[in-house]
């Protein structure tokens, strides 16, 4: 056997040793090796045990008495404690790494422009054009030195990335403590904050240059409940990932420590009350704002939510900062239509606080456009022939010098990889759709063109003529009402008339009621429906006609002299889908059948047959463009058809006579802002002068996004049913009376 050292014997053979003395099993592998993890290198290296050293160790915990035995919940306060312990360990993230490039990142706390360049080449892989860089210059000084700068530019130049951006490096080099991005839509503003975090979460420059701010964040792994325990050598960070909220972490010496980042929908209870309470102490609100596209379609196009917007922007927006502070603001917009809320914004004589800026795609046409219309035309061929145009892509190629001239274009180098110039790119884009290129690239929407002397909204609500609300007005001889059925919603108006058609709104409203001042058919939110909840259609309208006929209808009304009146005549929308056989059926049922009627609406266009001319049949009642033919069917109910071009243009012109003159038309009350819902309706249409059949007719047709004109039928309804009562204004022809031919007496005795 060979000599064994007692100081360097490994452990196998230390094993078959003491199991070789003679008593049995001494020392097995693994209790070995738990002695050998216990003692650590007091006994040994890794690869051998000092036998005299372990001998001295097992002696030592032979005389050393044992611990005393713990009870359970000892034992569970312990474990607690070991977790609370790793726990801690967990949520620290150690030291910060140090800024890779120094250089770079100074550089890019002076340089809005190098920040955007260095950091985002996958966004900005264009050279900057001159419209970019005047923006830059703009931006960099509303986040330094404050002041509101209004962009638009044409569509996928980057103006809301540039702005995003810039909210960005604010942050990032603690121009601000706190930053708020508003959008249209709670949801839009919530995108726009979500790319923010990606950016920090995911910029491997950002990463490099800005630890104090990404390192944190990058530890959070995406998991937001790390952020309340997150440490920095046992000091919170105290950052907040939220969806609509970030609060970046605070870091001793960081400039962007503690910075807020929130985001909020343009509404007014979301904007309000923004303050962030810092672990100084200090409270801080917004001190810059973003704000992206406030404004969608159907806002745009109505007078009344653009000046609401506008008035949430000057008031709730501009005012985050609170009393006697200085707020700095971003606005990326899109002019949708001539007079919207953006147009307003960029417009510097209305409102000179935003430095607007409106950018073109294209500043000057090319001057051949006989070569231009055959290029279209080419390639309007290649496309409908399953062609990808470079038939016309050639055309241009050969004539390009001829094609280019005159034009300037804002970006020379934006344009597809299939075409060859921007010049090309920004024609392609107007042929394809000429309103949407201007509106959208050129920022100059094309004016839809309407009949001459149409009122705008402004001009209906200035029309308020101080009477209370209900109250019919001294002259007035008549009362009448229309209903309007939608499937939500009923629509219904009151008007007063004096016998030469002076007429008065005396009160309108919706059945149910909306409680809200200001709505659209598409979000009403109290429907008929939900008013009889265990009817179908029909029966919701049939329960909200009788419902609506009951507080109306029953009603006596009081004139300024006392005088009790009610409602002579009452028209009923017949039109609507699946409204017409529940509308006959409740004027024939209703306790009021005698003043209620059905009523259908007829677009009676230049090309159609005029009213005048209809063949007029035995008991037919024939009025001022209305009808009511002397037909009964099946559904024993007589209607009125009416002429709606007419009776629109009708009262169009009524809303235009000066308050005081005869034949006037105005609003009860004397609140301006009160009317704005109904000025939207009244002024939803258009009219366009057409003639043909040797006939000059004002066509009335919907604006191009249907807004809604329910109260526009309303108050047409209303004058017709004036009408049928009588009503005349001076120069009109009023009801046909067919008149019976005088009979002799000498007549009958000759028949006799």
């Amino acid at each position: 056997m060979a000599k064994i050292n007692p100081t360097q014997i490994k452990p196998a053979e230390l094993i078959r040793i003491l199991n070789s003395a003679g008593f049995g099993t001494v020392l097995t592998d693994s209790t070995l090796r738990r002695h050998r993890n216990t003692a650590g290198y007091t006994i040994g290296d890794d690869k051998s045990v000092d036998l005299l050293r372990y001998a001295a160790w097992l002696m030592q915990a032979y005389l050393t008495p044992p611990e005393p035995t713990r009870t359970y919940d000892q034992m569970r306060e312990a474990a607690r404690q070991r977790n609370l312990e790793l726990a801690r360990a967990g949520r620290d993230i150690g030291d910060i790494p140090d800024v890779v490039n120094p250089e770079r990142r100074a550089h890019a706390i002076s340089s809005f422009r190098f920040f955007c360049e260095r950091y985002f080449p996958d966004v900005f892989y264009l050279p900057w054009s001159d419209d970019h860089l005047k923006v830059i210059d703009k931006i960099e000084q509303a986040v330094l030195k404050g002041g509101l700068f209004a962009l638009a530019m044409a569509r996928g130049s980057g103006k809301t990335s540039m702005m995003q951006m810039a909210c960005l490096w604010a942050a990032l080099i603690g121009a601000t403590p706190f930053v708020c991005l508003i959008a249209a839509s709670a949801d839009r503003a919530q995108h726009l904050l979500e790319t923010l975090k990606v950016w920090l979460e995911t910029n491997d420059l950002l990463n490099e240059d800005f630890p104090e701010v990404t390192f944190p964040i990058r530890a959070l792994e995406r998991i937001t409940h790390r952020q309340r325990g997150q440490t920095v050598n046992g000091i919170a960070t105290r950052i907040e990932w939220l969806n609509d909220k970030i609060v970046l972490p605070t870091i001793a010496g960081s400039a962007a420590s503690g910075v807020v980042i929130s985001c909020s929908g343009m509404k007014g209870s979301d904007i309000r009350g923004q303050n962030h309470a810092r672990a100084d102490g200090k409270v801080v609100r917004p001190q810059l704002v973003m704000v992206d596209d406030p404004q969608t379609t159907e806002s745009a196009w109505s007078p009344s939510q653009s000046q609401r917007r506008e008035a949430i922007l000057a008031g709730d927006v501009l005012g985050m900062a609170g009393p006697g502070k200085k707020i700095s603001g971003l606005m990326a917009c899109t002019v949708i239509r001539p007079g919207d809320m953006a147009d307003n914004i960029l417009d510097r004589e209305k409102h000179p606080e935003w430095q607007g800026e409106r950018t073109k795609m294209i500043y000057a046409f090319p001057t051949n456009e006989k070569l231009w219309q055959q290029y279209a035309e080419i390639r309007a061929d290649s496309l409908r022939n399953d062609g990808d145009g470079s038939v016309a892509t050639e055309f241009y190629r050969q004539h390009r010098e001829a094609m280019d001239a005159g034009a300037m274009v804002a970006w020379p180098q934006r344009h597809n990889p299939d075409e060859i110039s921007a010049i090309q790119h920004a024609m392609n884009l107007k042929f394809r759709d000429e309103e949407a290129f201007f509106a959208e690239y050129q920022n100059e929407p094309i004016q839809e063109k309407e009949g001459e002397g149409m009122l705008t909204a402004d001009e209906i609500v200035e029309k308020v003529n101080g009477h209370p609300r209900g109250t019919v007005p001294l002259g007035c001889s008549t009362l009448t009402l229309f209903i309007d059925i939608q499937q939500k919603a009923l629509f219904w108006m009151l008007c007063g008339w004096e016998p030469e058609f002076t007429g008065y709104v005396v009160d309108y409203g919706v059945w149910p009621e909306q409680k809200r001042l200001y709505f659209t058919l598409r979000d009403i939110r109290r429907t008929l429906s939900a008013q009889k909840p265990d009817a179908g259609l029909e029966g919701a309208i049939y329960h909200g006609l009788e419902a609506l006929c009951a507080e109306r209808l029953g009603r006596i009304y009081r004139r300024e002299d006392g005088m009790d009146m009610r409602i002579a005549r009452c028209l009923i929308d017949a039109n609507w889908g699946q409204s017409t056989d529940v509308v006959y059926q409740f004027c024939r049922q209703s306790q009021y059948a005698g003043i209620v009627l059905p009523s259908h609406g007829k677009y009676v266009g230049a090309s159609s047959i005029p009213f005048a001319d209809y063949k007029r049949k035995k008991g037919d009642r024939v009025g001022l463009h209305w009808r009511m033919p002397n037909i009964l069917g099946k559904r024993q109910v007589r209607h009125i058809v009416i002429d709606t071009n007419y009776w629109k243009s009708f009262v169009q012109a009524r809303l235009s006579v000066a308050m005081g003159d005869p034949g006037c038309l105005s609003l009860f009350g004397r609140d301006q802002a009160t009317h704005r819902l109904l000025a939207d309706h009244l002024t939803a249409e258009y009219c366009i002068r057409t003639a043909a059949r040797d006939r000059v007719v004002d066509e009335w047709k919907l604006k191009a996004l249907r807004p809604d004109n329910h109260w526009l039928d309303g108050l047409v309804g209303c004058a017709v049913a004036a009408s049928m009562e009588g009503i005349k204004l001076f120069g009109t022809q009023g009801e046909i009376v067919q008149q019976r031919k005088r009979l002799k007496l000498s007549d009958l005795a000759r028949r006799k």
